[in-house]
């Protein structure tokens, strides 16, 4: 049975942009080769942590959402302990209903970059008559003024 999970690594700020793409590949590439189905790929960057982690301040953010098996993740988290360029990782496995809230987020249908159904505003329209009448009242009133003066 495949389940959906969130994986968040933090690599080292000192690898080239080369080295961060060379390792970030390297784990898609071994989640798609054990049999998992890559749901999303997002990289963060470089991000300021709250506090030193291996004597550095700052980190590089990855994040990937898959499905797979129970066995592979035992299998990731054990080379995400292995590998010197990783500094933290998480990962977590997604509830069905947070799985189908993330899938519609992705197509815009909840959260912020929500998309609005354009229905077109109901138009009041007024009577004609009523409209006439209202300013030939107040004209009839500016005269009565004038006059009066």
């Amino acid at each position: 049975m495949t389940n959906q999970y969130e994986t968040t690594m933090i690599l080292t700020p000192v690898l080239s942009d080369e080295d961060v793409k060379k390792t970030i590949d390297g784990y898609v590439d071994f989640l798609t080769s054990n049999g998992a189905e890559i749901v999303e790929k997002d990289f963060w960057g470089l991000k300021q942590l709250a506090y030193p982690i291996k004597k550095k301040t700052t980190g590089i953010f990855n994040y990937l959402e898959f499905k797979g098996s129970a066995e592979l993740i035992d299998k990731l988290e054990l080379s995400y302990r292995r590998d010197e360029n990783i500094l933290r990782f998480l990962t977590i496995k997604v509830e069905k209903y947070a799985a189908i809230y993330n899938d519609n987020k992705r197509k815009g249908l909840v959260g912020r970059n929500k998309k609005k159904k354009h229905e077109p505003k109901p138009r009041v329209e007024e009577p004609v008559g009523s409209s006439t009448t209202e300013n030939s009242n107040t004209e009839e009133k500016t005269e009565e003024k004038d006059g009066k003066s």
